[in-house]
């Protein structure tokens, strides 16, 4: 229902519900079918709304895969928890199975993202200006990024950190290489949280975030993730999947300036794993 006893434009009440969202915005959500009055989409952003109708805001559609679930979303930008198995953007043999393709091509702009075979927190922009910024939190290493990843053996520190620089070949595979000038900086840090007698579990942040980076410095290390056939390939998988999942996600939101902190559980494989 809607605040008040008079009636209000529906821009209004949108300027209330997101008071440090521009009024351009605020009309994009509106051309993108996100509002709905009554349970029907509007775009009228100079419609008379009644005290007793209902405005509700959310997605374009409904996002029913069970692969994807929003966490968080308003007027600048949409947090999700995605599933294992699933692209983030569309690849040269794949472009309808991917978080994008769920959400709505039309309606937001990629940030960063995860590997198909590896699940948690991915967020995604609303427009260009947004997607800008946000990346630059990432460029300036702003963003708390936190995995939890099941690896082969026992690393011999209990916490550490890996520093390479990462380069790629044609085909995408990466590897580390000693002159600078050829690779990218990697910082890796590492935790250990727990240990047995075939595998660890251990918590990984990230400083950068390079194109397969923890894969990359954990099988470099002698101790791949389980279930990564291009890093460790030839070892048995107790979970069924690759053991890397993104369990924390946090920035501060540029348009608010308020900081977001987005957790997701570990996956059931990982907690019901005998190490």
């Amino acid at each position: 229902m809607v605040d008040g006893l008079t009636s209000q434009t529906l821009l209004d009440i949108l300027q209330r519900r997101f008071p440090d969202s521009s009024k351009t915005t605020l009309r994009k959500m509106l051309q993108a079918d996100r509002v709905r009055v009554n349970g029907k989409p509007e775009r009228n952003a100079k419609r008379t709304v009644a005290p007793d109708d209902r405005v509700e805001i959310g997605s374009k559609g409904e996002i029913s895969d069970p692969r994807v679930t929003v966490l968080y979303e308003d007027a600048d930008l949409i947090v999700i928890d995605k599933a294992a198995g699933l692209l983030t953007i569309a690849s040269p043999t794949e472009s309808e199975e991917t978080v994008v393709a769920l959400l709505g091509a039309d309606r937001v702009h990629v940030v960063h993202r995860l590997d198909r075979d590896c699940s948690g927190v991915l967020v995604f922009a609303k427009d260009a200006d947004m997607r800008e910024r946000l990346q630059a939190l990432f460029v300036a290493h702003e963003i708390d990024r936190v995995y939890v990843a099941i690896i082969h053996g026992q690393l011999p520190e209990p916490a550490g950190t890996f520093r390479s620089y990462l380069t790629e070949d044609r085909s995408l595979h990466v590897k580390s290489t000693g002159d600078a000038r050829k690779g990218k900086e990697a910082i890796t840090h590492y935790r250990t949280i727990a240990t047995g007698a075939k595998y660890s579990m251990v918590e990984v942040t990230l400083e950068t975030g390079r194109r397969n980076q923890i894969r990359v410095h954990m099988a470099e290390a002698g101790h791949p993730i389980v279930g990564d056939t291009m890093y460790g390939k030839g070892r048995e998988n107790p979970v069924g999947r690759l053991g890397l999942h993104a369990r924390l996600l946090g920035f501060v939101h540029p348009g608010t300036g308020r900081k977001l902190t987005f957790a997701v559980p570990m996956p059931e494989a990982f907690r019901d794993l005998k190490l």
